[in-house]
């Protein structure tokens, strides 16, 4: 059975910190990433690491946001860094299946959600 367990969202004034983790079970994933979405908006990928080790971002959070995993690579972590507004949202924990293309990640392309946890940065 597949689960996927969010953790560390929250509120924080613009320019602080937070560290999202989601603990996945069920299967070994290939990829592992994040997506988020704000009010009103799509869902947008956020970052990407594979078991490869290759990782990306979004232009968006590039240079603040820093995606990781534990050594079993089942745990995927989102350190993000001088939040703003505007990344206000609820982020959605993604992994999927080996075969999946993930660099970038396309809604289509992720074979399990975790139910989202909110994220409001304040200015």
């Amino acid at each position: 059975q597949v689960q996927l367990v969010e953790s560390g969202g929250g509120s924080v004034q613009a320019g602080g910190s937070l560290r999202l983790s989601c603990a996945a079970s069920g299967y070994t994933y290939y990829c592992m990433g994040w997506f988020r979405q704000a009010p009103g908006k799509e869902r947008d990928w956020v970052a990407t690491i594979d078991s490869d080790g290759t990782i990306n971002y979004a232009t968006s959070v590039k240079g603040r946001f820093t995606i990781s995993q534990d050594d079993a690579k089942n745990t995927v972590y989102l350190q993000m860094n001088s939040l703003k507004p505007e990344d206000t949202a609820k982020y959605y924990c993604a992994v999927g299946l080996l075969g999946r293309r993930c660099q970038p990640w396309v809604m289509a392309g992720v074979d399990y959600w975790g139910k989202g946890i909110l994220v409001t940065i304040s200015s």
